[in-house]
């Protein structure tokens, strides 16, 4: 994973509540085994009509939003089915971060594996957000706990363990293997202790 501190962009607003794992990825691009070429099926059913052409009225298909790193959205975003291929399809596209006011538990814990940064912010802060999705950029300081934009400060909370792991760009196993040498000298402590003499 890449480690995250900085984000600056302007957001790519989804301006819908409850948007489930089914609409991020479609059931039918569930085949891929990797964690990459997920990226062009975001969306899909929103983005393309039963032909594979664009809906022009869909916001990822408009060019003013391509290569923006922060998707707003409303509340239990990621709700639905615990499929891990919805948060790959959003970083593939691009995204570093998603800002919401609530995320489906399971959700929430897969982005944090997958290097995404969830941002819980309350109703009436994500509401000036949406005010200024149009014109201005948004900072997101993850060091802070800070989304600033607009002369505005906002503060939002992350656990420890997490943040660590989202700033150093570590994931389970590179938690684990910070830890090689403990385990070593584990290991070696049993293997002395189960060694007949």
């Amino acid at each position: 994973m890449k480690p995250i501190k900085i984000i600056n962009s302007k957001v790519t607003p989804i301006d819908m509540a409850n948007v489930d794992t089914d609409q991020i990825i479609p059931k039918q691009f569930l085949k891929l085994v990797q964690r990459s070429g997920f990226g062009k099926f975001l969306f899909y059913n929103w983005r393309f009509d039963e032909f594979g052409n664009q809906r022009p009225d869909f916001v990822l298909n408009n060019e003013r939003y391509k290569g923006r790193e922060i998707l707003l959205s409303r509340a239990n975003f990621g709700c639905g089915s615990s499929r891990e291929h919805a948060v790959w399809a959003i970083a593939d596209f691009g995204f570093k971060a998603i800002i919401s006011s609530s995320f489906a538990d399971i959700f929430y814990n897969n982005c944090l594996k997958n290097g995404i940064l969830p941002v819980i912010l309350e109703e009436t802060e994500l509401e000036c957000l949406f005010e200024v999705s149009e014109r201005e950029e948004v900072h997101i300081n993850l060091v802070r706990q800070e989304v600033s934009f607009s002369h505005k400060t906002l503060h939002f909370q992350i656990d420890n363990a997490n943040k660590r792991k989202l700033l150093e760009g570590l994931d389970d196993i590179d938690i684990t293997l910070t830890m090689e040498d403990k385990i070593i000298e584990y290991e070696r402590n049993m293997s002395a202790l189960t060694t007949p003499a």
